[in-house]
């Protein structure tokens, strides 16, 4: 996959992909505005040019209460997303699916699984969502993203998360021509396992 093409799609406003980043800001910011009153650290996995958080944090009130950590194995990618991100956001280039990164970050209020879930298997989205207890504080937002071809597997995406103490907040409209899902952490968050790894990416990934 060529990801700084794959990225050059966000400068056509017209594109699925720039609505589907418009969809993922507004609930970022629905995310911060109920976010309780102090620290708000912030989580995103492959981050890839960060452009969801950071031109949220542009602007937003909250941002001064912001603590964030983005992880992005391609170098180019994480150094633009170095390169717009403020003082308070750490970017990494480095393998986003080991938890070790997430170490001294976690548990998040918020935590960003944008353009992955159709990057890898069935069984790998599965084991992410049960690791996400271990990002997540309580009342946490975890905001993820997932096309809407035929197989649908957002019903089922949805029902993983459910059935791991997240509560569905919104979900786009299937006839979007994108797929984002919004879920909040009603449980308690369990010890970060460090040396896992929870998933890997696939050839012929969307």
């Amino acid at each position: 996959m060529d990801w700084q093409a794959w990225h050059r799609q966000y400068d056509d406003p017209d594109s699925a992909l720039s609505r589907r980043l418009e969809a993922v800001q507004a609930q970022i910011r629905d995310a911060l505005d109920r976010a309780p009153a102090g620290p708000v650290p912030v989580i995103k996995l492959c981050a890839g040019q960060g452009r969801d958080i950071l031109g949220v944090l542009e602007d937003h009130a909250r941002h001064v209460d912001v603590r964030g950590r983005l992880v992005e194995l391609d170098p180019e990618l994480a150094a633009n997303a170095r390169a717009r991100a403020p003082e308070q956001v750490e970017v990494i280039t480095g393998d986003a699916s080991l938890t070790d990164h997430y170490d001294g970050m976690v548990p998040a209020e918020l935590v960003l699984l944008c353009g992955i879930f159709g990057n890898i298997t069935n069984e790998d989205i599965e084991r992410t969502i049960a690791g996400c207890p271990q990002l997540c504080r309580t009342g946490a937002t975890v905001i993820w993203t997932r096309q809407r071809n035929d197989p649908d597997l957002v019903p089922a995406i949805c029902d993983w998360f459910e059935q791991r103490g997240f509560e569905r907040v919104w979900l786009s409209d299937p006839h979007a021509g994108f797929g984002v899902g919004v879920h909040r952490f009603t449980g308690e968050p369990e010890p970060l396992v460090k040396g896992q790894s929870l998933f890997s990416f696939v050839p012929g990934g969307t």
